[in-house]
């Protein structure tokens, strides 16, 4: 849908062929009675794009404002998918990647199963997305080089700039 909607549909096949994939369980304790109630502090991804799933314990929140949270509620059997920073860059800042987090209330474990992909290769954007309203705003990049930039460099680095940080113009 995105290729289609950007008139990328060029894009899709070489593209779809440069993608490898780690799937993740995840498990999150409840919280401890001296503990905050989060399971995962507030961060973007740092792959390509993410698809979650999850028990019946509701947890994952996205910031649709600056302070300002929404708890996202799974109808069984159902995905969420996210953009995130690479997907970003790779879209010329068009898509935003997605700031979460999970949050623990009550006392029972959370459980969710994430899909995370990877490009292969170098991230460019495509020249279809950059004109004179919208410049580059990324340098094109290796995918598990960012990863590997985003480990090495401590806090404050973990946040949604780390991207710019490390491929923007």
């Amino acid at each position: 849908m995105v290729f289609e909607s950007y008139g990328l549909e060029k894009y899709y096949e070489s593209f779809n062929e440069s993608v490898t994939y780690v799937l993740k369980p995840n498990k999150y304790r409840p919280p401890k009675s001296n503990e905050v109630n989060v399971g995962a502090k507030m961060h973007t991804d740092k792959n390509l794009f993410s698809i979650l799933s999850q028990n019946q314990m509701n947890g994952l929140e996205v910031q649709i404002k600056d302070d300002e949270w929404m708890a996202v509620e799974f109808p069984p059997s159902s995905f969420f998918l996210m953009a995130t920073d690479v997907f970003m860059a790779w879209s010329n800042g068009r898509i935003k990647a997605l700031r979460h987090r999970v949050v623990m209330n009550g006392q029972e474990d959370r459980y969710s199963i994430a899909l995370f992909s990877f490009k292969k290769g170098i991230v460019e954007i495509p020249e279809e997305l950059v004109d004179e309203d919208h410049p580059p705003r990324f340098k094109s990049f290796d995918n598990y080089k960012f990863i590997e930039f985003y480990v090495k460099n401590p806090p404050p680095y973990h946040d949604e700039r780390v991207i710019e940080l490390f491929c923007g113009n």
